[in-house]
């Protein structure tokens, strides 16, 4: 009964600071590695390999400042503003919302996601209108160097399809696309991060061909002229 009972601990702990344990595959490693170098990132891959967990993770190392000792990627030194987005709203909190947070429709278990439980305030995430689970804001302890808690993180939860309109105003110094956005509100969202000099990683199973998108990362010197 003990070994159960401390079995079921140590599970339950583990749940609650997955990014601890969070050991990149090489293609992960090299997406975050890449970071140091360049502002914008993508992770073109198929469904299944670990594109989303990748992206979740580096967000939440950001959100956070706790990174890991093998991490050789872009720093910040401070807390940061971020935005996370899929498609639709739904997806979004399917998907994004569930990799950061944990389940949508099991409010007591958030904070078995990517950022840890520890992490966040429970009682200070903003809940969104209109789609059942879904968050729109949601503040994040962040730490220094030390280990020392130095202020707030915040992420907010957007989505492709109210358009472009909506990605306007702030400045960020993390986006995360997850699936490929339209040219437009990619354009915009890369926007938020230039007087920051923040970073955009999108995340994606390519759907769509060689689009505006795609030809940027895949062709530059097509997309420059």
């Amino acid at each position: 009964m003990l070994l159960k009972i401390l079995e079921q601990e140590i599970a339950h702990r583990k749940a609650r600071n997955r990014l601890r344990d969070y050991a990149p595959y090489p293609k992960q490693a090299e997406f975050h590695e890449a970071g140091a170098r360049y502002r914008e990132r993508l992770f073109l891959a198929g469904n299944r390999v670990g594109k989303t967990q990748g992206g979740a993770a580096e967000v939440a190392i950001h959100l956070s400042g706790r990174y890991p000792p093998w991490w050789v990627g872009k720093r910040f030194t401070k807390p940061i503003r971020a935005w996370a987005a899929g498609v639709t709203g739904e997806s979004t909190r399917d998907v994004v919302q569930a990799k950061l947070i944990g389940p949508p429709d099991h409010r007591s278990e958030w904070g078995t996601g990517f950022i840890p439980h520890a992490s966040l305030e429970l009682g200070r995430i903003a809940t969104g209108r209109g789609i059942a689970g879904a968050i729109d804001m949601c503040p994040v302890r962040h730490h220094d160097a030390e280990g020392r808690f130095d202020g707030w993180s915040s992420l907010a939860f957007k989505s492709y399809e109210r358009g472009r309109e909506k990605w306007q105003g702030a400045a960020l110094e993390v986006i995360w696309f997850d699936e490929e956005p339209p040219m437009d509100v990619y354009i915009e969202g890369l926007t938020r991060t230039n007087e920051t000099g923040g970073i955009v990683l999108l995340t994606c199973t390519p759907l769509m061909g060689m689009s505006d998108v795609m030809r940027r990362f895949l062709m530059p010197d097509d997309a420059a002229s």
